[in-house]
C-alpha cells in the first residue's frame, strides 16, 4: 500500500519549502488530496516522480543550451578564486560538492526559465531559495554569507548563459533584453525567498 506523506514530509523529501510543494499541487504538479480536516496529503510513488522529473520540462534546444552552459559554469567557477571566499572557508568537503550541487540546480532552473512559458518556475524559483538558505544554515553561514554564496554561483551562471548567447550568435535587442530581464527576475526572487527563510528559521516560524 502506498505511503501517505503531510505537506511537510513531502517538503522535506524533495528538500524544498512547504509553500513550494503547496504550491505545485495548487497548479496540479503535484498530486494530492486532503483529509476531512482539510490537510493535504501526498502519496510518497508521486513525490518519488516528482523528485525524478523535476526538470523534464526542458526541450531537447534547452537540454543542448543546458549542457553548453554547465561546461561554461564549470569552467568560470574553477577560474575564480574560491578559497579568498569567506563562506567557502567554512565549508567541508561534503558541503562544497552540496554546493555545487546548488549550481548546478541554478543552471536548470534558468535555462528552464529562458526557454519555457513559465509555468510552476515562481515556485521553482522559491524552491531553490530554500536550498540555498537550508544549505547556508546547516553549514553555520550566516544570511549574508549564504547570500554571498548564491551570488557567487549566480554570477558564474549568468555569465557562462551570456557566453553561449554569444556564441550562438544572437544578435537581436529584444532577444538580450528579454533575457537580461528573466534572469534578474529569477535571480531575485531566489536571493527573496534565501532571506525570508533565514528570517522565519530566526524568528522560530519554519
Amino acid at each position: 500500500m502506498d505511503e501517505w506523506l503531510s505537506l511537510s514530509q513531502a517538503a522535506k523529501y524533495l528538500g524544498v519549502h512547504p509553500s513550494t510543494v503547496r504550491s505545485w499541487a495548487d497548479h496540479g504538479y503535484l498530486p494530492s488530496q486532503r483529509t476531512h480536516g482539510g490537510h493535504r496529503r501526498f502519496r510518497r510513488s508521486d513525490v518519488e516522480i516528482r523528485m525524478h522529473t523535476r526538470y523534464e520540462h526542458l526541450t531537447p534546444e534547452a537540454t543542448s543550451v543546458y549542457a553548453s552552459v554547465l561546461r561554461n559554469t564549470r569552467v568560470q567557477i574553477s577560474e575564480s578564486n574560491l578559497e579568498a571566499e569567506k563562506w567557502y572557508r567554512k565549508m567541508g568537503d561534503e558541503a562544497r560538492e552540496q554546493y555545487r550541487l546548488s549550481g548546478r540546480s541554478l543552471v536548470q532552473g534558468l535555462i528552464g526559465h529562458l526557454t519555457t512559458d513559465g509555468d510552476g518556475l515562481e515556485a521553482e524559483a522559491r524552491s531553490l531559495g530554500y536550498e540555498y538558505a537550508s544549505r547556508g544554515q546547516r553549514v553555520g553561514l550566516s544570511s549574508v554569507e549564504a547570500a554571498h554564496a548564491f551570488q557567487f554561483f549566480r554570477t558564474s551562471v549568468m555569465d557562462a548563459i551570456l557566453t553561449a548567447y554569444e556564441n550562438a550568435d544572437v544578435r537581436s535587442p529584444q532577444i538580450w533584453a528579454d533575457l537580461l530581464r528573466k534572469m534578474n527576475s529569477f535571480s531575485d526572487l531566489i536571493i527573496i525567498t534565501l532571506l525570508d527563510t533565514y528570517e522565519a528559521i530566526q524568528h522560530g516560524n519554519h
